[in-house]
């Protein structure tokens, strides 16, 4: 039975895995552009909170 597949012929369940490999990766990358800060936001001036004298 194992000689069916050709070598370079994928698997039923290898491909399964690289269908779940690649929504796996679509949705790390839709959470980081969610969690992500607009550089205007990371720019924007903070006051000085340091004691002086």
């Amino acid at each position: 039975m194992s000689g069916q597949n050709k070598p370079d012929t994928p698997s039923e369940g290898e491909r399964i895995e690289a269908a779940e490999r690649e929504a796996a990766r679509f949705r790390l990358l839709a959470q980081a552009e969610a969690d992500r800060i607009p550089v205007e936001e990371t720019t924007r001036a903070v006051p000085d909170r340091r004691r002086h004298g």
